[in-house]
C-alpha cells in the first residue's frame, strides 16, 4: 500500500525521468525511443524501481543495461533539477517493461485460433 507522498514522488520522478531520457536517451541507447512506464518508490523514498519500455524491441535489454550503468549520472542530473522539490533523490534501478510484447504475443495467439 502506497502513501500519497510515495505516489506524488513517483509521478514527479516519472515525468522528469521521461523528459531527461527523451533529451539524452538517444546518446545512451543508440537512437531508441524510451518511455518510462512506471516508477515504484520504497516507503522511505530511498530506492526507486523504474520500468522502461523501449522501441524498437531489438536490443532493449542492452539499452536498459546502458542506462543502468549511467544511473549515477541520471541521478545527478535529476538532483540538480529537483533540488528545490525533493530533499533526497532516490537510487534508481532500471528494469525492462515487456508488458507490450506480452500483449502482442497474446493477440497473435488469439488470432491463430
Amino acid at each position: 500500500m502506497t502513501t500519497n507522498r510515495q505516489e506524488k514522488v513517483s509521478r514527479l520522478l516519472q515525468k522528469e525521468l521521461g523528459e531527461y531520457l527523451q533529451r539524452s536517451g538517444p546518446g545512451l541507447t543508440g537512437g531508441k525511443m524510451i518511455t518510462v512506464t512506471v516508477v515504484r518508490i520504497s516507503p522511505d523514498l530511498g530506492i526507486a524501481k523504474v520500468y522502461l519500455s523501449i522501441f524498437p524491441g531489438e536490443g532493449a535489454a542492452e539499452a536498459v543495461n546502458a542506462i543502468s550503468e549511467k544511473a549515477g549520472l541520471v541521478r545527478s542530473a535529476l538532483g540538480n533539477k529537483l533540488r528545490n522539490q525533493l530533499r533526497h533523490i532516490p537510487q534508481f534501478t532500471f528494469f525492462l517493461d515487456d508488458s507490450l510484447d506480452y500483449i502482442d504475443r497474446i493477440e497473435d495467439l488469439l488470432k491463430d485460433e
